[in-house]
């Protein structure tokens, strides 16, 4: 049994959540967020409060789905009342980031400069050599954040290159001089 898939979700005030068949309409204050779950997964909304039920207890497939739909419907509620937010830092000697319009512009060290267009329904800002990403889908939050890091990611001898906020970096020895 899921520990996760059991769980009620409360739905906030602010909060309105629409379910028509296997698809799911979460809206709030800050958008939007439609989802399309498993057929055989029941979702039912009775007082503010979200149920997901499986229609077939002896199945392994529903078994896996059923705490990650619960995880996704949570995401999503929280997601449009809140916001996510990831932070990245860049390290190392003539490495920056600058915001230019709607995409963020690189300088990592490469012959020529990396430019990553920011996806909508996400906000960007730089504060010294932090990079702030947020915005009410969890899911394209984390996407965009882990495609940045894939540019340049850190090395373990000295730490240059970008790196999560809260991420810790192992570091190796290097050569010893006789």
């Amino acid at each position: 049994m899921s520990r996760i898939g059991k769980k009620i979700l409360v739905i906030p005030d602010n909060t309105e959540v629409t379910i028509n068949g296997s698809t799911v309409v979460v809206k709030g204050p800050l958008g939007t967020l439609t989802r399309t779950f498993h057929p055989d997964l029941i979702i039912s909304l009775e007082n503010k409060e979200l149920k997901v039920v499986r229609k077939h207890e002896n199945s392994l497939e529903l078994n896996a789905l059923w705490g990650t739909t619960v995880a996704h419907l949570n995401n999503m509620i929280i997601g449009v009342s809140k916001s996510f937010e990831k932070k990245l830092i860049i390290d190392g000697v003539g490495f920056k980031w600058a915001i230019v319009g709607d995409s963020v512009d690189m300088a990592l060290g490469f012959s020529h400069p990396v430019k990553m267009k920011i996806p909508e329904g996400i906000k960007a800002s730089i504060e010294k050599a932090t990079l702030t990403i947020s915005g009410f889908d969890k899911e394209l939050v984390g996407r965009f954040t882990a495609n940045i890091r894939d540019k340049k990611k850190p090395e373990p001898y000295k730490g240059k290159g970008i790196r999560y906020s809260d991420e810790v970096i192992r570091r190796k020895q290097g050569k010893k001089a006789s």
